[in-house]
């Protein structure tokens, strides 16, 4: 997959490139083909420098923790950037919570708990980084990440960095802003002061409804699609018969009809195509169309 030479076209790094890269390990999935290249930041002046420097012809693609992403099964062409340990960090200011882009949520939302900070109890049902989850103003359980943002730290696809609010992010469901090729640095998150005990209360009834609503036990994604307005997506797919659909190795959920699971065997072709198929019976029996809230990202490889 990789044209020759290619890791010697982009710029000189301190962190790793990585030809080739297999992804679908560290797929929520386990699907998908490779990364062409795959560069792992040492740190934001490795990733300032190797942005500025990038051919702009070059695709370039910002992965975090892939928990709703579907990687097809030609991969990903270009650059991938994952960013690892250094864009890992938490603190706190009063009731500011400060962390990398590479946090997961479920983290914050237990540091924002010992902290007696309040609001973020929610995150604990989100499985992704907050990088990925600021891009798409993720949200579970009736919050939003637009209700606790504060403000990010982004760099931008020359390697330029803003500093922004909330406000200029034009956040709405599942939408800001930010675009694809924008790396989020840091997130700064405001709650409240709040008793501990209610936090940790709220925290184990969130973990505790997922546990019987979602079908965490399997290879799965987030959920398939976005609520339209005034429907909710699993009715809609349940109401057309998709529950206990499948595709190959991909099944719909007979727990939550907007989740698609795979039986460990499924391409991502299968996934894709019993998610088109469920969009389609929606469609033709309600005209509605279903936007999905699963990322696809690379090329996809049709099988017969």
């Amino acid at each position: 997959m990789t044209e020759p030479g290619l890791i010697n076209k982009v710029p000189r790094v301190r962190g790793d490139l990585i030809p080739n890269a297999i992804l679908s390990k560290s797929s929520w999935f386990r699907v998908g083909g490779p990364a062409e290249l795959l560069f792992m930041p040492k740190d934001e002046l490795d990733l300032k420098t190797f942005k500025k420097k990038l051919d702009p012809d070059i695709p370039f693609t910002v992965l975090g923790a892939t928990s709703n992403v579907l990687i097809r099964d030609g991969g990903i062409k270009g650059v991938v950037v994952k960013l690892g340990s250094n864009f890992n960090h938490m603190n706190n200011y009063n009731d500011l919570i400060i962390v990398g882009g590479a946090v997961m949520d479920m983290k914050i939302s237990l540091l924002a708990a010992k902290k007696r900070i309040g609001g973020m109890e929610f995150l604990s049902g989100i499985p992704g980084t907050i990088g990925g989850s600021v891009k798409m103003n993720a949200g579970a359980y009736g919050n939003n990440v637009s209700d606790i943002l504060y403000k990010v730290k982004l760099m931008k696809n020359n390697g330029s960095i803003l500093e922004l609010c909330s406000a200029k992010l034009k956040m709405k469901y599942r939408n800001t802003s930010i675009s694809k090729q924008s790396v989020v640095i840091e997130v700064e998150l405001k709650g409240y002061q709040c008793d501990q005990k209610l936090i940790f209360e709220k925290i184990k009834e969130i973990n505790n409804q997922r546990s019987k609503t979602q079908p965490i036990k399997n290879l799965t994604g987030g959920s398939t699609f976005r609520n339209p307005p005034g429907c909710k997506a699993w009715e809609l797919i349940d109401k057309v018969g998709c529950r206990g659909m499948s595709i190959g190795g991909a099944r719909i959920s007979e727990i939550h009809p907007n989740f698609i699971i795979s039986d460990g065997n499924a391409t991502a072709n299968d996934i894709e195509n019993l998610g088109l198929e469920a969009k389609k019976r929606v469609l033709d029996n309600f005209g509605i169309k279903l936007e999905w809230e699963i990322l696809r990202l690379g090329y996809k490889i049709e099988r017969n």
